[in-house]
């Protein structure tokens, strides 16, 4: 019996850019958006530029939902089929963010022909990206379903991902809000620092104003990353690219790195974060 052909796959909240999916052979499926009765798929019918514009004068804001399973049975076999593979592994979204894992394993569960894996990322944006990353490298390198899974863990157990936000408003209309919770009756002006810890949103401090937050940020990061090498870096914005070209130049600086990617905040989590959001995404060698 020959070695399995493995494919990587995820969802459209790892941020992956075109080319970096192309270079990795990364297939995306995307999450959804529910506005005023029409259902839009992140990132494929609506983008972060068209979303954001829309967003400025809406009365009624959108909702998210997950892929459904028979969406993930479909999208699996397709992959399977169109990348000639016998085994798939799935690296995505928290599921205390999303009920997109509960579907991929539900769909996992009506599929005999195909050894799939699931991984709960426990993050989203460039923290659940990197996972993908290290496991698609795995796969490239020749290694085995597990060592792609073991390279995921790898990342999943070192990511850190930061952000500032310039309200709580919409973390607590979407029910994200997590132990950000008790920041909740403090000053309107307030600009929560708060981190993905396991999966779920928590809070790191309170700052009055945004430049401070994200001086605080980065000093955090520092503090976490201690002396050892970042291995990679990433910023993500929710319609701020001139904050966010600030905020790569200055971790750039900060770790030493000629690369930090860049990514806009895409639709389904922007409605959960709001607009102005910055954060950032790293992991030590």
């Amino acid at each position: 019996m020959g070695v399995p052909r493995i494919a990587v796959v995820t969802d459209s909240t790892a941020y992956l850019p075109p080319e970096m999916q192309e270079r990795f052979d990364i297939s995306v499926i995307p999450l959804h958006l529910v506005w005023e009765g029409e259902t839009m798929r992140d990132g494929v019918d609506i983008g972060p530029t068209a979303f954001y514009e829309r967003l400025q004068a809406a009365q009624v804001l959108p909702t998210t939902s997950q892929p459904s399973a028979g969406e993930f049975v479909d999208f699996f076999q397709r992959v399977a089929e169109q990348k000639n593979v016998d085994a798939i592994l799935g690296v995505f979204i928290s599921s205390d963010l999303s009920g997109t894992v509960a579907s991929a394993e539900a769909a996992k569960g009506l599929i005999d022909n195909l050894h799939i894996e699931v991984v709960d990322s426990r993050s989203t944006s460039w923290g659940l990206g990197f996972q993908v990353m290290a496991a698609a490298e795995a796969v490239q390198a020749g290694g085995s379903l597990e060592s792609a899974l073991a390279a995921a863990r790898e990342v999943q157990y070192r990511v850190q991902v930061l952000f500032v936000v310039d309200t709580l408003e919409f973390l607590h209309r979407g029910g994200r809000i997590g132990g950000a919770q008790r920041l909740l009756g403090t000053v309107l002006r307030i600009k929560p620092l708060l981190e993905l810890e396991d999966g779920k949103i928590e809070a790191l401090d309170q700052v009055r104003t945004k430049k401070k937050a994200l001086a605080r940020l980065l000093d955090v990061a520092l503090e976490r990353k201690g002396a050892a090498p970042v291995a990679r870096a990433g910023v993500i914005h929710a319609n701020a690219p001139e904050e966010c070209g600030l905020l790569q130049e200055k971790v750039k600086g900060l770790f030493g790195l000629d690369e930090v990617y860049v990514s806009a905040v895409s639709p389904v989590i922007g409605t959960h974060v709001g607009p102005g959001t910055l954060g950032l995404a790293f992991y030590t060698q």
